[in-house]
Protein backbone atom coordinates (compact mmCIF):
# COMPACT_ATOMS: atom_id res chain seq x y z
CA UNK A 1 0.00 0.00 0.00
CA UNK A 2 1.35 3.70 -0.76
CA UNK A 3 0.40 6.57 1.62
CA UNK A 4 -1.23 9.85 -0.14
CA UNK A 5 -2.06 12.82 1.59
CA UNK A 6 -4.54 15.46 -0.46
CA UNK A 7 -5.58 19.35 0.61
CA UNK A 8 -8.76 19.77 -0.92
CA UNK A 9 -9.95 23.40 -1.30
CA UNK A 10 -13.83 23.71 -1.29
CA UNK A 11 -14.96 21.58 2.01
CA UNK A 12 -16.17 23.69 4.71
CA UNK A 13 -18.25 22.02 6.88
CA UNK A 14 -18.69 18.11 8.36
CA UNK A 15 -21.56 17.67 5.38
CA UNK A 16 -18.10 18.28 3.18
CA UNK A 17 -16.27 15.76 5.28
CA UNK A 18 -18.41 13.21 4.98
CA UNK A 19 -19.51 12.99 0.90
CA UNK A 20 -15.50 13.00 0.68
CA UNK A 21 -15.27 9.94 2.63
CA UNK A 22 -18.01 8.28 1.75
CA UNK A 23 -16.14 8.97 -2.11
CA UNK A 24 -13.44 7.65 -0.93
CA UNK A 25 -14.24 4.21 1.10
CA UNK A 26 -16.31 3.58 -2.50
CA UNK A 27 -13.14 2.62 -4.33
CA UNK A 28 -11.86 -0.70 -3.92
CA UNK A 29 -8.35 -0.93 -3.41
CA UNK A 30 -8.19 2.59 -1.02
CA UNK A 31 -8.27 2.55 2.97
CA UNK A 32 -9.04 5.99 4.81
CA UNK A 33 -7.24 7.27 7.49
CA UNK A 34 -8.78 10.60 8.00
CA UNK A 35 -10.76 12.90 6.25
CA UNK A 36 -10.97 16.25 7.92
CA UNK A 37 -11.86 20.08 6.23
CA UNK A 38 -9.55 20.67 3.80
CA UNK A 39 -7.73 17.37 3.80
CA UNK A 40 -7.26 13.80 3.37
CA UNK A 41 -5.08 10.72 4.44
CA UNK A 42 -5.24 7.16 2.88
CA UNK A 43 -3.25 4.55 1.73
CA UNK A 44 -3.83 2.89 -1.31
CA UNK A 45 -3.10 0.02 -3.51
CA UNK A 46 -1.32 1.28 -6.89
CA UNK A 47 -2.20 -2.37 -8.76
CA UNK A 48 -6.17 -1.02 -8.46
CA UNK A 49 -5.84 2.09 -7.98
CA UNK A 50 -4.49 5.47 -9.57
CA UNK A 51 -3.71 8.94 -7.73
CA UNK A 52 -5.99 9.77 -10.93
CA UNK A 53 -8.94 7.80 -10.24
CA UNK A 54 -9.08 8.99 -6.17
CA UNK A 55 -8.45 12.86 -7.10
CA UNK A 56 -11.55 12.20 -9.77
CA UNK A 57 -13.79 10.84 -6.95
CA UNK A 58 -13.10 14.01 -4.80
CA UNK A 59 -13.22 15.90 -7.87
CA UNK A 60 -17.59 14.52 -8.65
CA UNK A 61 -18.48 15.35 -4.65
CA UNK A 62 -17.45 18.93 -6.00
CA UNK A 63 -13.91 19.48 -4.48
CA UNK A 64 -10.35 20.35 -5.63
CA UNK A 65 -7.71 17.57 -4.52
CA UNK A 66 -3.99 18.17 -4.46
CA UNK A 67 -1.67 15.58 -3.64
CA UNK A 68 0.16 16.91 -0.77
CA UNK A 69 2.38 14.37 -0.29
CA UNK A 70 2.93 10.26 -1.23
CA UNK A 71 5.14 7.50 0.16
Amino acid sequence: MTSLNLTIDGMSCGHCVMSVQKALRALDGVEVTQVQIGSAALHYDPAKRTVEEILEAVRDQGYTPHPAATA
